[in-house]
C-alpha cells in the first residue's frame, strides 16, 4: 500500500470552487473525460448537506511500464479502452467545507486508487481562499489470490499430494522472477508516479473554470464546455481569455465572496498548454 499527498490553494470563495468542482469537465487539461452522470443526489434534511454520486467515463489504459510487469492476457483488450470513476462529494455550504472520495471501478484486481480530497473555507485579512488537501491510496491485489490458494494447500498438506505440488510448480512462470509483494510494491510506485501529473493538471484544469466563471458566469463555463468538447481553441482577448459583459460585483462575488473588502488581483493566469 503506497499514499501520496498533496496540499494545493484557490484564491476563489467557496462557493466559485465548489461550483467548479462539479463543472470542471470537460476543460483543456481533462479531454480524456468522456462522460460525467449524476446517478444520485440529495439534501440531508437534518444537516443541509448537499450529497452527491457521479459516475465518470474516462479513456483509459494501463500504462507500457506496468504491462511489462503483468502476465501476457492480463491487459487484454481493454489496454486501449475505457473505464469507470465512481465519484462521492458531501457539501456543507454553511460552514464551507467540501469532502470528496473517488475510486477506479476497472482493473481493481491490478491496482486501486482511491482519492479523497478536503475542501476547506478559509478567512485571513486578506479575501477568502480554498485550501484542498489531497490524499490518494493506492493498493495493488496483483497475485494475492495465488498466494491465498497456496497457503490454503500448505495447511491442508494431509490432501494434497507431492505429486500435485509437483506439477503446479512450472505454471508460477510470472512469480519466480519477482515476489508478489515486489510486484504489487512496483505497480504502487508506477501509481504514485503518474498521480503527481495528474493532480498538477486538475488544478490547472480548475483554474480553467474559475476564471471562466470569474469573467462569464455560468454562461462562459457552459461555452467553454461546448469548446472544449469540440476541440476549438479558446478566444482570446488583449492576450488573455475573453471577457463577457459581466460587472465588477459580479467577479468580486466569485473572487472575494464574503470579504468585501478584500483585494484580488483581476486576472489570475495560467499555463494552457496541452501535451
Amino acid at each position: 500500500m503506497k499514499f501520496f499527498e498533496n496540499i494545493s490553494t484557490y484564491d476563489y470563495s467557496f462557493p466559485a470552487v465548489s461550483l467548479a468542482y462539479f463543472l470542471r469537465y470537460p476543460n483543456p487539461y481533462s479531454t480524456h473525460v468522456l462522460t460525467s452522470d449524476v446517478i444520485d443526489r440529495y439534501v440531508d434534511p437534518d444537516t443541509q448537506r448537499l450529497h452527491t454520486t457521479r459516475l465518470h467515463l474516462k479513456k483509459s489504459k494501463i500504462p507500457s511500464a506496468l504491462l511489462r510487469l503483468l502476465p501476457k492476457g492480463i491487459g487484454g483488450s481493454e489496454n486501449s479502452g475505457q473505464s469507470y470513476i465512481l465519484e462521492k462529494t458531501v457539501v456543507d455550504a454553511k460552514e464551507g467545507w467540501m469532502h470528496t472520495e473517488s475510486r477506479n471501478m476497472e482493473w481493481t484486481g491490478i491496482l486501486s486508487v482511491i482519492e479523497k480530497q478536503v475542501y476547506e473555507r478559509e478567512m485571513p485579512p486578506e479575501g477568502e481562499r480554498v485550501n484542498v488537501r489531497t490524499t490518494v491510496t493506492f493498493i495493488s491485489r496483483l497475485g494475492q489470490s495465488k498466494l491465498l490458494s497456496r497457503a490454503r494447500k500448505a495447511a491442508d498438506g494431509s490432501s494434497s499430494s507431492g505429486s500435485e505440488l509437483d506439477d503446479e510448480a512450472p505454471k508460477r512462470g510470472f512469480f519466480s522472477s519477482l515476489s508478489t509483494s515486489g510486484i504489487q510494491r512496483t505497480i504502487e510506485l508506477i501509481g504514485v508516479t503518474r498521480t503527481r501529473d495528474a493532480i498538477l493538471r486538475s488544478k490547472q484544469g480548475m483554474n480553467v473554470v474559475l476564471e471562466r466563471l470569474r469573467h462569464g458566469g455560468i454562461v462562459a463555463v457552459l461555452e467553454g464546455m461546448r469548446r472544449d468538447r469540440e476541440g476549438i481553441p479558446a478566444p482570446l482577448a488583449a492576450g488573455g481569455p475573453m471577457q463577457s459583459e459581466s460587472t465588477t460585483a459580479w467577479r468580486q462575488a466569485w473572487l472575494k465572496g464574503v470579504n468585501s473588502n478584500a483585494k484580488r488581483p483581476t486576472h489570475l493566469e495560467y499555463d494552457d498548454d496541452d501535451d
